[in-house]
């Protein structure tokens, strides 16, 4: 339900991107502060070849953008958060569980287009960029065992709607695709590639300087 509704942002965009009203003006700044859900795919893929099935857990905690207008509705943007905690479950083939978690941070830069709309309070974009997710704090329930979840760069896709309350002030949901698949280690042994691969769907306060 949630990814049938990040499509629909997607479709919105793009329908109502061929009309022109009021432009985000170049020099204009945004800070929004909200809270984002991050919602890991849900086959998390496989460690020590096919061994321990992985599942990532979800996790929401809150995040702050500022975005730059470079151009006429063309603007870069900073993603930051607060660390994110995960619990991991690897599943044994006889049924045991051993138990892991981390924090992780995703800072992520996008290059975003913010459409013209014959209604000025309703206004899609659309962006992509780069996301460097950095994961610490790991642990795992296996007597004198040391995790560790390597950090990782990966493609980030953006889609949202912001609803202007004012000239200056708007409310944001939007949705991101973040390419995640690090690497795991295992007492500094690869043991494979946990599959994370999130959908990021957040809302925020949006304010324009």
């Amino acid at each position: 339900m949630i990814k049938r509704q990040a499509l629909l942002l997607a479709a919105l965009a793009a329908t109502l991107g061929m009309s022109s009203a009021m432009a985000e003006t170049a020099g204009t700044w945004t800070v929004g502060v909200g809270a984002a859900y991050v919602d890991p795919e849900s086959n998390n893929g496989t460690l020590l070849n096919g061994a321990l099935k992985t599942e990532v857990d979800t996790d929401v905690r809150p995040t702050i953008t500022g975005e730059y207008f470079v151009a006429d509705n063309v603007g870069v943007e900073l993603l930051a958060a607060i660390p994110f905690h995960h619990d991991i479950d690897l599943k044994a083939a006889d049924g045991s569980v051993i138990k892991a978690k981390t924090q992780q941070l995703p800072p992520t830069l996008s290059l975003q287009y913010h459409f013209d709309n014959l209604n000025s309070n309703v206004k899609p974009f659309i962006g992509v960029g780069a996301n460097y997710t950095t994961f610490f704090k790991e642990r795992i329930s296996l007597p004198n065992a040391d995790l560790e979840i390597k950090d990782s760069w990966g493609v980030a896709g953006h889609v949202g709607v912001d609803f202007k309350i004012n000239p200056t002030d708007a409310v944001r949901i939007d949705a991101r695709y973040i390419d995640l698949e690090p690497d795991v280690k295992l007492n500094n042994d690869d043991i494979g590639k946990v599959k994370i691969n999130p959908w990021v769907y957040g809302i925020s306060y949006v304010q324009r300087f």
